[in-house]
């Protein structure tokens, strides 16, 4: 079984990005099916997004970024970042952090 953790710095800030929400997915044959969500706390982390750890399967992080956004009054391009990943292999830990600004954002796997 696998774990993810994320967490989300707004680099138009140089901070953490707080009060995000962030849900993950696991794509099945009846479509997509919620697995767990969370909201990013001072350190702009979610803490134990995935409590139990996770099957090998294709899944999907998506972060709420334009509420985010939204809350401070800034303007942004994008309502969401989202991350569609596969877990090959049960055992690996995957850190899927998200680097926003209002313009744009990126991703890498961090450890």
């Amino acid at each position: 079984m696998s774990t993810i953790t994320t967490h989300i710095l707004d680099t138009a800030l140089g901070k953490p990005a707080v009060g995000v929400a962030v849900s993950l997915e696991q794509n099945s044959p009846e479509g997509w099916l919620p697995v767990c969500e969370g909201t990013t706390d001072s350190d702009g982390r979610v803490s134990e997004l995935t409590p139990e750890p996770l099957a090998p399967g294709h899944y999907r992080l998506t972060a709420e970024i334009g509420d985010y956004f939204a809350m401070d009054g800034r303007d942004a391009l994008y309502v969401s970042a989202q991350i569609d990943f596969v877990i090959a292999e049960a055992g690996s830990h995957f850190h899927l952090p998200f680097l926003i600004s209002p313009w744009s954002w990126s991703t890498y796997r961090g450890s």
